[in-house]
């Protein structure tokens, strides 16, 4: 029987992560391997220095390769950061057939025009998402091909990070002698695994709080919809505490993590943990009001990344959101294995190449993922 090896590669600020899924014949897939290496040389999605990058990727692909016992070659690639922007513009298409029948044309040309209207400075797009159309100026429910018309309308949400980012991460992960097939945004990566169908449906934010920065992914319809990353994360809580207790960065993570507790008051961590969840689920509420969505999302805030765990976090989000709560999991079909969350993003990436028809977000991957094989050609020699 065939097998089908898909990798995903995820290149955190703190952690460089990997997971190497397989699916053989009608099987569900299975993770088969994953690795873990410290990262070096980026800061907040900012690569410093590739070859310290490259050393991580490659020492994380290394423990992949021996768990798997598979070689490594190709992967799909996450892009995350504070260089991860989105935005919505609109475009227009007058109908270009004598009978007004709307054609794929029209609708492409459609979202170039509002393509064309995207501030790209330094940028570059990864994903291109259709969250609506008019014709005559009339919503149109599903798609426009083949109704009949005189103008179409589109909708389009686009999803670009920094340029130079983009390069410098193919360029590392060339360096670790490993091809990017794909890049895909991580929020997305992670939706793969965190959202169900329903999730997606009828309305839901993911927050995805990192080390250094909290990406809030709004999904309506079967689709992303919106998208914010703020310059906040975990290791903010840990810069209070030590500040607070006048004790090394080393330290307060432990005191942050409950592993050292002795000569420092509870209630103080407590209240300068809490403070801090608060501060960002404020921002992401903030962010919620600005689209028109606060407490508007039937299926609530699903909670991912390290500092979801923390105990008290699900209670300080429904308070400040206002909306229902829970943990993200895994909620594809896949053969069981457990795995640390802080896999999801690498894992998601690793299913979402596997082209497998029961995988819950197949559809709405092919549908918002931009082919990376043009921008490869612009970054390779």
């Amino acid at each position: 029987m065939a097998r089908n090896i898909t990798v995903g590669i995820d290149v955190g600020s703190f952690a460089t992560k990997v997971v190497v899924v397989e699916t053989a014949g009608r099987e569900a897939p299975k993770i088969i391997g994953t690795g873990v290496s410290e990262s070096k040389g980026i800061r907040q999605g900012y690569i410093t220095s590739i070859e310290e990058v490259a050393k991580a990727i490659k020492k994380a692909a290394g423990e992949a390769e021996k768990s798997a016992g598979v070689k490594i070659r190709r992967a799909v690639l996450a892009i995350g950061g504070i260089s991860v922007t989105s935005e919505i513009t609109n475009g227009t298409a007058i109908i270009s057939r004598a009978d007004k029948e709307v054609t794929d044309l029209d609708v492409k040309r459609a979202i170039s025009e509002s393509e064309d209207l995207v501030s790209v400075v330094n940028k570059r797009i990864l994903h291109i998402i259709p969250l609506g159309y008019k014709l005559d100026n009339q919503e149109v429910l599903g798609r426009p091909e083949g109704m009949k018309g005189i103008k179409l309308e589109v909708k389009t949400l686009f999803v670009a990070c920094l340029e130079q980012h983009v390069d410098d991460l193919v360029t590392a992960l060339r360096k670790a002698d490993i091809e990017a097939i794909d890049v895909i945004a991580a929020p997305l990566a992670l939706a793969m695994l965190t959202l169900s169908p329903k999730e997606r449906q009828v309305g839901s934010v993911l927050i995805d709080i990192g080390a250094e920065t909290v990406s809030a992914a709004v999904f309506e319809n079967n689709t992303l919809s919106a998208l914010h990353v703020f310059a906040i994360g975990s290791s903010d809580i840990t810069k209070d505490v030590a500040l607070g207790f006048k004790i090394t960065l080393e330290e307060a993570e432990s005191l942050k993590l409950g592993r050292v507790m002795a000569d420092y008051p509870k209630k103080r961590l407590d209240n300068m943990v809490l403070a801090r969840f608060e501060d960002i689920f404020e921002l992401v509420e903030d962010y919620l009001k600005k689209i028109g969505r606060s407490g508007l999302l039937p299926a609530g805030a699903i909670l991912a990344g390290g500092g979801a765990n923390y105990p008290a976090v699900k209670e300080i989000a429904k308070r400040i959101l206002k909306l229902p709560v829970e943990i993200g999991t895994i909620k594809l079909e896949v053969t069981k294995k457990v795995i640390n969350p802080a896999l999801y993003v690498a894992a998601g990436l690793a299913f979402s190449n596997t082209g497998d028809t029961r995988e819950p977000n197949s559809g709405t991957m092919k549908n918002i993922k931009k082919s990376f094989r043009s921008l490869l050609d612009q970054i390779l020699p």
